[in-house]
């Protein structure tokens, strides 16, 4: 005898009340907090179903809408609510910064728990559209299709070279046109899958790990240079086939500044564990912030928001107040843009960085720039950062730290508070962990001004900057 099928739950015009963290929203049922995901605004009415329930809150998915929000406005975008990107697309973007503000709040008054002196408001991006200087699209021979054509039952093509559909990895939509990143990206990306049809070269299986085209990585550049990394599969045949298409993108494209090939042989898609073969052109492309230039190469961590991130650095230097005579930290450095940036107005900056690659692009980008008051170090935060490492290097007066949506490790916060700096600037993805790690450091440390910065619209991810002055 079969297991009888559990039935689901769904609740019926619920009022949508407001945005959270993670790109949820929040409506009640009863004194019940539910959390509902899709394409709902504050002040929607929804049809929701529960897909899990705790002892304190539900989860659930919107599969009726009854768009009544004033926050609400159209799409722009075709791709809209099926492309895993741009998920808040359907409210009005002075209406998404104030979310954004609020989520910022809502996780140091919730979290932290202590008390901010002055809340600076949200740093509205001036560009909404075309801000990305990176893009990673997915060839597939599992092109996501809609209702429509399943209905149809007609015989159609399923190439497609664009995103991962939100769930379901081994399908991907394929996208016409994006309005992430400035041309050429588009017409790169449309040439290129046009080209390796007609070429008859296989797209990627997923779920059979066959094929060769696995992924078009486009990086462009404030310069107006631009990087291409074509990743592929196969052994010998797979690169002759990849080589075709570095070669089509030479003749079609000659402006492309760095062009790239990259074997991957493995059933994921994490390419920073691979080689990256120059195919044509310069190793890199320069993104410059004021009179300095950064490097950027194929695998190189670099903020994908230029001119955001021009902003949000420029926040992080002034907080820090530097007078040109301080010792400071860069915790989480990445290809130290934020100490090199930092670096001619302090005495010494000293960063560090997990990843190996990256530590190199920054000795590289300060050699560049004729900077000689740094010093970069690669290991794990947690095991680099001792004190040992303090009594080699010498005690911060700063500390700015950066680090990824996990936060600090708390062996990294306790050894913080025990170095005691004047000044932390602490910028953060995550508010949530932000605020985690702040209430920890909350005994030593005042919170002095908050600064949210959103550098991704129309999706839920907001930037936050903190500064902290010792008690």
């Amino acid at each position: 005898m079969g297991r009888k099928k559990k039935v689901q739950t769904v609740l019926e015009g619920l009022l949508i009340e407001k945005a959270v963290a993670e790109g949820k929203c929040m409506a009640h049922h009863g004194e019940r907090v539910v959390f509902v995901e899709g394409m709902v605004a504050p002040g929607d009415k929804a049809d929701v179903r529960i897909i899990k329930k705790k002892s304190a809150y539900w989860i659930g998915q919107a599969i009726h809408v009854e768009p009544s929000s004033p926050l609400r406005q159209a799409p722009f975008c075709k791709h809209f609510g099926t492309c895993g990107g741009c998920k808040w697309q359907h409210m009005r973007y002075e209406a998404q910064t104030e979310l954004k503000e609020q989520q910022v709040k809502d996780a140091f008054e919730r979290i932290a728990k202590v008390p901010v002196k002055q809340w600076e408001p949200i740093l509205a991006a001036e560009q909404t559209t075309y801000y990305r200087n990176k893009l990673d699209f997915a060839f597939s021979n599992r092109r996501w299709l809609t209702g429509e054509e399943v209905a149809s039952g007609d015989d159609l093509d399923r190439h497609a070279l664009g995103f991962h559909v939100p769930k379901r990895y081994d399908r991907v939509v394929d996208i016409e046109h994006c309005y992430l990143q400035p041309e050429p990206s588009n017409a790169i990306r449309l040439a290129v899958k046009a080209f390796a049809l007609e070429a008859g070269i296989p797209f990627y299986d997923t779920v059979l790990h066959e094929g060769i085209l696995r992924s078009l990585i486009i990086r462009t550049a404030n310069t107006g240079e631009v990087m291409v990394v074509i990743v592929y599969a196969g052994g010998a045949e797979g690169k002759i086939a990849a080589s075709r298409v570095a070669a089509f993108i030479q003749e079609r494209f000659p402006a492309v500044t760095s062009l790239y090939l990259m074997h991957n042989p493995k059933q994921n898609d994490n390419y920073y564990d691979l080689e990256a073969e120059l195919y044509a052109g310069k190793a890199y492309i320069t993104e410059q912030m004021e009179d300095l230039r950064f490097r950027i190469g194929p695998k190189s961590f670099f903020q994908t928001n230029s001119a955001q991130a021009y902003r949000l650095y420029s926040i992080a230097r002034h907080w820090a107040a530097l007078t040109g005579n301080e010792l400071v930290y860069d915790l989480y450095t990445g290809t130290g843009s934020i100490a090199n940036f930092v670096a001619r107005r302090a005495k010494k900056v000293v960063g560090i960085e997990y990843v190996k690659e990256a530590i190199d692009d920054a000795w590289q980008n300060a050699r560049d720039n004729g900077i000689d008051n740094v010093y970069f170090e690669a290991g794990d935060m947690k095991d680099v950062l001792t004190d040992d490492f303090i009594e080699r290097h010498g005690r911060p007066e700063v500390i700015i730290t950066d680090p990824p949506r996990a936060g600090m490790h708390p062996d990294v916060v306790q050894l913080i508070a025990r170095v005691a700096p004047r000044r932390i600037v602490y910028v953060s993805c995550n508010p949530a962990t932000q605020a985690r790690d702040i209430a920890l450091l909350a005994p030593f440390y005042e919170v002095e001004r908050v600064q949210p910065v959103d550098m991704f619209p129309h999706t839920h991810h907001v930037e936050s900057v903190a500064l902290l002055h010792r008690k």
